[in-house]
């Protein structure tokens, strides 16, 4: 099958989604990376059913991929097949009323938008400022001095 994607979709498809080797090359076509994430997918098919039932669905995949009728989102597209395979695109990530787990939660956000993930936060859990903190005898920042430290 021959993919056709214009000039500018081929810049894009070249300079974000396609695998590169440990020189920063890249090292698949673009046909390469449409099979690589059909088979990917298809690959979940072996939790419910046969081999051939999963080489069914990866041609079925492939050419929906193909005549772009659908395109996943991106990070399936630079992950499916891949060691880290992360497919999602959004999470939600959860903040306690602790030092600990904010800063917990901002590491956790650096890990999940390595991966080309996107992160969202509530913030409603932490003391208002000015509120009483007993265990350090002052007082909470509160949430909008956290939410600064998140911000990109």
């Amino acid at each position: 099958m021959k993919l056709s994607l214009s000039h500018s979709a081929l810049k894009v498809v070249h300079s974000r989604y396609l695998l590169r080797n440990e020189k920063g090359e890249v090292s698949e076509s673009p046909e390469a990376m449409m099979k690589r994430v059909a088979r990917a997918v298809a690959s979940a098919e072996s939790h419910f059913s046969e081999e051939s039932q999963i080489e069914y669905w990866a041609q079925k995949f492939e050419e929906i991929l193909f005549k772009l009728d659908f395109l996943p989102n991106s990070p399936t597209l630079m992950n499916a097949g891949t060691r880290g395979g992360q497919l999602s695109a959004c999470f939600v990530l959860p903040i306690e009323d602790s030092l600990s787990s904010i800063f917990d939660t901002l590491k956790l956000t650096a890990t999940v938008q390595q991966s080309g993930g996107g992160t969202g936060f509530s913030f409603s859990k932490l003391r208002p400022k000015g509120e009483k903190v007993s265990s350090l005898a002052g007082t909470a920042a509160g949430p909008i001095s956290f939410m600064k430290i998140f911000e990109p």
